[in-house]
């Protein structure tokens, strides 16, 4: 009903129009607009690109190097993937925009930052963290013994690197590719905010929407910005068919020997991360000082009045924002334990499908996702539009997947043959479930809490098209402030945002940590 009905119903919308059967919207977008779709697959491919790049030496580095600073390395990779996604794009403006820090005050310049060129630059900068960690978890199960053995056998550590240790890292890459890939083809604020003239489909579908109610244009450029994202993913899915990468078993033991590196790659490795870790550094300096400043640009005199001058809407944006996060964290969490549970353990007639449907959120671009809730949820039965459960639902059901696949993952690990005995024993299979399994699932059922409620706090793609002025959330209010030219108190948005999702996943990550320690 929230997944496979909403995306029929975008569908529905793109080639029935005002009651028969018309394909002109997409006769028009293939023909008069095909250029939106080339700039959609150009900036995401090279936007993609750059960030596996970025990502798979950040992550060399991590774990082929004795180097100092990892730390300090893993903690702002963390400190990324939990920040509203236009920060990045708010410092390129502070920094590189017509007043900017360093093009206008400190060098004089004064030049046009906008265009294709700023938003790879930024959806890069956006998305690396992101790959790196998902290419991070793979090169920690790399067998060590392979690489020793190329290298005994006499390759060089460049090419054990890139002959040994990477194609067994594939797995890592291609999901990073895929995961980037769609993320960079839903995103539609970085171009707005940073693109100039340059657009692209899911611009163009969100302004169909916001600006134009054009509701059967919007659904075919939805659709359209569907086809790259399934292909990445059937791609990625018959390259990794029937293929066994990397070990069984873990090779990344505490204290175990490296393979050593030469020193030209340590350098390269370095200087890479640590420019990457450097600019991110800088965006939170430039994002904390630009709350602070009176005017970015022409005063930097330190003030108070951004947040002094939060409006009392803003400010309930933010606490609603709070509290949609958490309502979503509990029940995703719930619903990825119990449908993991369900798919694992009971597995029902046609459960491979349920298990495809429940995927699909996490393939389908942000903006397609938000409209396919505005069409299929507009009208009766189930009219559910300018509600608070529309917003907390899309968001529930966006981060389903990784609440199943974490649930499922623990599930596996767990012997059913405790649940057995206690059916024996003649438990019932509620007390099966909440006496055996679900204290089993807790680090699941943790990752998809935390997961669900950060991913709520920051989301924007899907839910800008859900919201009213009852439900308005923080990042809408952020989103608004950077398109109103109002830097300081974006800045101040973005502060108190990224402030609050840390605090939240330190204070559960360290409760969840101690009790094991314990």
């Amino acid at each position: 009903m929230f997944i496979l009905w909403p995306v029929l119903a975008v569908f529905f919308q793109s080639i029935i129009i005002d009651g028969r059967l018309d394909f002109s919207e997409y006769t028009h977008l293939f023909t008069n607009e095909m250029g939106l779709l080339g700039n959609s697959v150009l900036v995401s491919t090279l936007s993609t690109l750059l960030s596996v790049m970025l990502g798979t030496c950040v992550s060399l580095y991590l774990t082929h190097t004795r180097l100092p600073g990892k730390r300090l390395v893993f903690g702002v990779l963390l400190l990324s993937i939990i920040s509203p996604p236009f920060v990045s794009s708010l410092v390129y403006i502070m920094l590189f925009g017509r007043r900017g820090l360093v093009t206008h005050k400190m060098l004089g310049l004064t030049l046009d930052p906008y265009g294709w060129h700023g938003v790879v630059l930024m959806q890069t900068a956006g998305f690396t963290a992101l790959a790196a960690l998902l290419i991070l978890g793979v090169l920690h199960r790399v067998d060590r013994d392979q690489e020793y053995a190329a290298y005994d056998l006499g390759a060089s550590s460049f090419h054990a690197l890139t002959g040994v240790t990477l194609p067994l890292a594939m797995p890592g890459l291609l999901v990073a590719g895929v995961v980037v890939f769609i993320r960079s083809l839903s995103d539609f604020g970085t171009p707005i905010i940073i693109g100039g003239r340059f657009s692209v489909l899911s611009t163009e579908a969100y302004l169909s929407v916001v600006g134009l109610y054009d509701m059967p244009r919007a659904a075919a450029m939805s659709i359209t910005l569907l086809i790259p994202a399934l292909a990445a993913f059937l791609i990625y899915r018959r390259l990794m068919a029937g293929r066994s990468y990397g070990s069984s078993t873990p090779r990344f033991e505490h204290g175990a020997e490296r393979m050593p590196l030469s020193p030209l790659l340590l350098w390269f490795l370095a200087v890479v991360t640590w420019g990457y870790i450097g600019f991110e550094i800088l965006k939170y300096v430039t994002i904390l000082a630009g709350s602070f400043t009176r005017t970015w640009g022409l005063d930097f005199t330190p003030t108070l009045k951004h947040f002094e001058t939060l409006s009392a809407s803003k400010l309930s944006s933010f606490f609603r924002s709070l509290r949609y996060a958490f309502i979503a964290g509990i029940a995703g969490a719930a619903m990825g334990a119990v449908l993991a549970y369900v798919l694992e353990r009971k597995r029902p007639i046609g459960a491979r499908f349920f298990d495809f449907i429940a995927d699909f959120p996490y393939i389908i671009p942000g903006p397609f996702f938000g409209i396919a809730y505005i069409l299929a949820f507009h009208n009766p039965p189930l009219m559910l539009t300018g509600t608070a459960f529309i917003v907390v639902a899309n968001c529930v059901y966006r981060q389903l997947p990784i609440s199943i696949k974490s649930g499922v993952a623990v599930l596996k690990q767990c012997r059913p043959e405790i649940e057995a005995g206690a059916r024996d024993l003649g438990a019932k299979e509620r007390n099966v479930f909440l006496d055996i399994v679900a204290p089993l699932m807790k680090p699941a059922i943790l990752i998809a809490f935390i997961n669900t409620f950060t991913m709520t706090m920051i989301t924007i793609g899907a839910i800008i098209f859900l919201i009213s002025p009852d439900t308005k959330v923080a990042t809408v209010e952020m989103f608004g402030e950077i398109k109103r030219g109002r830097i300081g108190a974006a800045s101040a948005l973005a502060n108190m945002i990224i402030v609050t999702v840390l605090a939240v996943n330190l204070l559960f990550s360290w409760l969840y940590l101690r009790k094991r320690k314990q």
